[in-house]
């Protein structure tokens, strides 16, 4: 699984969030931790220094089983904090998140339904 996202979904998302003017990010690195929990700060700065742009807790069970069924897969993420590497902001809790979550979810909604006739 050496690219284990599809090109084609892809480039069709960043098109669609492009026509949407959603703020998109082209490029970044997602690393899956065992959850749900937070990171302690020791593992958040450790995930930056591996190159992580996107902590998650459920992307690579699904992206694995997809590319050995021979789904085309792509993923969307909806930042909603900045962990915990980031000693500035308080420190993250749920209420927050969900607050941050239900704006985004408006986006996505958007997003899939501008994007999923496109999907041949």
């Amino acid at each position: 699984m050496p690219d284990p996202f599809s090109e084609d979904l892809r480039k069709i998302l960043i098109e669609s969030a492009k026509e949407l003017g959603i703020k998109t990010h082209l490029k970044g690195t997602v690393i899956t931790i065992e959850g749900p929990r937070f990171s302690t700060r020791a593992e958040s700065k450790m995930f930056r220094i591996w190159g992580a742009d996107v902590i998650n807790m459920s992307i690579a069970p699904e992206c694995i089983l997809a590319n050995e069924a021979g789904i085309k897969y792509a993923a969307v993420a909806m930042s909603t904090d900045y962990d915990s590497w980031l000693e500035e902001e308080r420190s993250v809790i749920w209420e927050e998140i969900l607050k941050i979550f239900g704006k985004n979810v408006d986006n996505i909604k958007k997003l899939f339904l501008q994007t999923i006739p496109k999907i041949k």
